[in-house]
């Protein structure tokens, strides 16, 4: 009986110990989800920002120089 009741005790603080553990890395990854949801990533850039890229248009490109152009950047 008495070993029984120490197993038992045991077993309770491994479940304390893993709901613990559980519930704190709930809260820090929905803390990390805020955190980030509230990131404006496109947001207009401060100061004296350059824009340093624009876009080609070549109306008369073939599909070979698109497919050799793709080719080459590697995307």
């Amino acid at each position: 009986m008495v070993s029984f009741l120490k197993v038992a005790l045991q077993t309770l603080k491994v479940f304390i110990i893993f709901t613990g553990c559980t519930i704190l890395f709930y809260y820090g990854i929905m803390w990390v989800s805020e955190e980030y949801q509230n990131y404006h990533r496109y947001d207009e850039p401060e100061g004296t920002a350059l824009k340093v890229s624009s876009t080609v248009k070549e109306n008369s490109s073939s599909i070979i120089d698109r497919l050799m152009l793709f080719y080459l950047n590697g995307e």
